[in-house]
């Protein structure tokens, strides 16, 4: 009996031996990911997105076992912000996530989104969302229409929208934001007055959220719908930067430069806001439609020295449009040359458009040749300066530059809002779909005019038989 009893304790022992080495196995893995996951977040936090990829990458290798859905997160973040990794990084480690069943982590697959999204490839962004159990997640939709609307889809983002509203999914104001920076960017009003009255009707907070305000604002700036968007401004109590520089903007992008001025000067006056470089891209636009140089330039001057914001390009092009519109070609040609850093294609664009216009072949030559070892994929360029030559009448340069034009003007679009409805038209697109519906509009335009031509016939008829 006594042997039994030695030997069941000996058995006990071992089991808790066995016990405390896995309970310090367990441990020590969980010590391990959360150090290596603390190395990933660190790298992301101080920017250095390529770091935390190599680290994770070197991590995986050596011991699969120390990566988490904590280690995937990071790495699909760092994919997202490394602007020099390729993509197919990010698409490893999606196939990664499928390995280790994290599919169903929204947080994961919202980040995967975010990847897709940043690389432009919408298709797998929805693909993404649409292998995601739980699709009515806020977040995750929210994702979603960020997505196509940062592509240039922004009819697809407000359909999204509307089948969310037609699902009853808890919306946010971070959501409808998206929702009204669509209907900005398709010029939809009417939809943004009504994404955001039902919104503030179901949460009533939502009418005091600064961000949600601005984004109105901002859509009937877009809009050209200068006092609605002043209205909002005046009754929007807490004003951020955001809100007077949309403002400022707007007025200077509807022509009304003193508006814009008067504003800053307002906004210079007020303590708790502080203009921001977007700020004086906006200011530096109004001196230009308004034939401002000098005070363009004072401005110029102010944001570097009394403000320390560094000038960007898009404020160099401001400068340069504003010399230009004023006919000082040459002052706007020798600015661009003493620039402290190389001038982009868009800065030469408005040297070349400002030739055009005004006839100089010798600067538009120099101008069109800079833009060309730029970009020399914009048709417009070489219109810009075969339109020059034929003001000159030099017809012979003009054809060589036409001969010379050989990629395919991008095809246009519009879109026309019909209630709760967006209808997007392209046309140049050349293929056979568009050549069917150009026939189809010309035979309904066809019925159009005989339906007219025979109302004017009876109308004549009856007027004469009075």
């Amino acid at each position: 009996m006594a042997s039994i009893l030695r030997h069941l304790s000996s058995v006990a022992s071992s089991r808790r031996t066995i016990n405390q080495l896995s309970s310090f196995r367990l441990l020590h893995h969980h010590m391990n990911s959360l150090k290596s996951n603390h190395t990933l977040k660190h790298y992301l936090e101080s920017g250095e997105p390529i770091k935390a990829l190599l680290n994770f990458k070197q991590r995986f290798r050596e011991s699969p076992s120390f990566i988490d859905s904590f280690s995937v997160l990071f790495a699909i973040k760092a994919s997202s912000s490394a602007h020099k990794a390729p993509s197919f990084v990010g698409q490893q480690i999606h196939a990664l996530v499928r390995k280790l069943g994290f599919h169903s982590i929204i947080q994961i697959q919202t980040s995967l989104v975010g990847f897709y999204s940043t690389a432009g490839d919408i298709s797998s962004a929805r693909q993404v969302f649409d292998e995601t159990p739980e699709k009515q997640n806020v977040v995750l939709c929210t994702a979603m229409i960020t997505a196509y609307a940062e592509n240039d889809k922004s009819v697809q983002a407000l359909e999204m929208f509307r089948l969310m509203e037609e699902e009853r999914i808890e919306l946010d104001e971070v959501i409808v934001t998206v929702a009204l920076s669509a209907c900005a960017d398709l010029g939809a009003v009417q939809m943004g007055e009504r994404i955001y009255s039902q919104s503030i009707k179901r949460k009533r907070r939502l009418g005091m959220d600064l961000t949600l305000r601005n984004s109105l604002l901002n859509m009937y700036v877009k809009a050209g719908d200068v006092e609605k968007a002043r209205r909002v401004f005046d009754e929007t109590m807490r004003k951020d930067v955001t809100t007077y520089t949309s403002m400022i903007v707007g007025y200077a992008l509807n022509g009304q430069a003193q508006e814009s001025l008067e504003l800053f000067k307002k906004m210079s006056q007020d303590s708790s806001v502080s203009p921001n470089d977007v700020t004086f891209i906006g200011v530096l636009m109004a001196c230009s439609h308004g034939g401002l140089v000098e005070e363009g330039k004072r401005h110029f001057r102010s944001m570097v020295e009394d403000y320390n914001l560094k000038p960007r390009d898009a404020h160099y092009g401001c400068i340069v449009d504003l010399l230009c519109r004023s006919g000082r070609l040459k002052d706007a040609h020798d600015f661009i040359n003493q620039m402290p850093v190389k001038p982009n294609a868009v800065i030469w664009r408005t040297l070349l458009g400002a030739c055009s216009l005004q006839g100089n072949v010798e600067l538009g030559e120099e101008a069109q040749r800079r833009i060309f070892e730029l970009d020399s994929d914009h048709v417009g360029d070489y219109v810009a300066l075969s339109n020059i030559y034929a003001a000159k009448g030099m017809w012979d340069e003009k054809l060589k530059i036409r001969d010379r034009v050989r990629k395919r003007r991008e095809p246009g679009k519009s879109w026309i809002e019909m209630g709760n409805i967006i209808a997007e038209f392209v046309s140049g697109g050349g293929d056979g779909d568009g050549k069917l519906m150009v026939g189809e509009i010309s035979e309904v335009l066809r019925c159009l005019v005989a339906c007219m031509t025979s109302y004017d016939y009876v109308v004549e008829n009856f007027n004469s038989s009075c």
